[in-house]
């Protein structure tokens, strides 16, 4: 009878759901058939203008509802304390900035901001620079890319059994790592629990997948550079290391800046490789994982509230600096 009763009740929310879903789209069709129904009664300016309302509100509407409105009460909860009720002003952030193990996580993240993006990128442009006078490039690219197609979580189980350790002398080793370690004559250990190296082993993950990315853009680039300008530097004397510092880098500064951003921003947000592989633990922690840990296994909202903040205002230079030089570069082609 209790089963019976469960599913009943299971039936009864999935047909209140797909009822409400169904009234939505019902409504929003109504709506937009009334408009279209009074703009053909209106004027051409007033059709345009209804046009642009028709097909913006919606999106408008669903950004603010997804986005605005959770940003604006993440920041009024991390004033908070852990249970939202009352108002403790900035005890959330010097909690953030004071205490020693978040400290850690703030400088773990500076790691991966730092390394991941230039490790990432600096791969992708020799990769790009090495496949571009090759005949058939396309099979180097594309095993290249391929990590690109998996999942964060996919990629950190699959290093997870690169980094294995079998602390049992008798049993093979089954990590790549280990075993190679193993050839050179050294003894393995259990990779991720040493300190700062399994952070750095974490961020190869995270290059790996984030590569393939690099040397596709960048590679994009590096085409459409002038044949002329190329063979100009080469009847002026310019080897394969001055001519890729001092003209294919400078001409392709822009794409370099805009994959250099993009993947700082994934590094800040990192959390899938983080959770899969340590849990955080080891000292491994970053903020987008400790944010998580905070708000929903401590139950603490005000400063997992506050962490999130801090990470916001950490990528929006990043962002804002985009803006800016995006429209410095469409000033200069006018």
């Amino acid at each position: 009878m209790i089963e019976i009763a469960a599913r009943q009740s299971q039936l009864e929310q999935a047909i209140s759901k797909l009822t409400g879903l169904g009234l939505t789209i019902a409504i929003f069709a109504l709506l937009v058939f009334i408009a279209f129904s009074f703009s053909e009664r209106t004027g051409e300016k007033v059709q345009r203008y209804l046009k642009y309302l028709i097909f913006l509100f919606p999106a408008i509407a669903f950004l603010f509802i997804g986005l605005v409105a959770p940003a604006f009460r993440t920041i009024y909860l991390s004033f908070k304390d852990a249970r939202g009720d009352s108002f403790i002003g900035w005890e959330n952030y010097h909690w953030a900035f004071t205490q020693p193990e978040i400290l850690e996580v703030l400088k773990n993240t500076g790691i991966w901001m730092i390394v991941a993006p230039i490790a990432s990128t600096g791969f992708g442009l020799t990769i790009a620079v090495l496949t571009d006078r090759m005949r058939r490039p396309g099979l180097v690219k594309s095993l290249i890319f391929m990590p690109m197609a998996i999942s964060f979580v996919g990629a950190g189980i699959i290093w997870k059994f690169v980094y294995q350790f079998q602390p049992n002398e008798k049993s093979p080793e089954i990590g790549l790592l280990s075993q190679i370690a193993e050839w050179l004559g050294f003894i393995p250990s259990n990779w991720l629990l040493v300190t700062p190296f399994n952070t750095l082993l974490l961020i190869v993950v995270f290059v790996w997948i984030q590569t393939g990315f690099a040397m596709v853009v960048l590679s994009a680039a590096i085409k459409a550079i002038p044949d002329e300008i190329l063979e100009a530097s080469m009847l002026d004397g310019a080897g394969g290391w001055k001519r890729l510092s001092r003209v294919t880098v400078p001409m392709i500064r822009g794409t370099v800046i805009v994959v250099l951003s993009t993947i700082t921003i994934g590094a800040l947000k990192v959390f899938d490789i983080i959770r899969t592989m340590t849990g955080g633990n080891f000292k491994t922690s970053v903020i987008a994982n400790e944010m998580y840990n905070q708000s929903f296994r401590a139950l603490n909202y005000g400063t997992g509230s506050a962490l999130a903040v801090i990470l916001f205002f950490g990528i929006l230079p990043l962002v804002v600096y985009n803006v800016w030089h995006l429209k410095r570069e469409q000033s200069d082609r006018i």
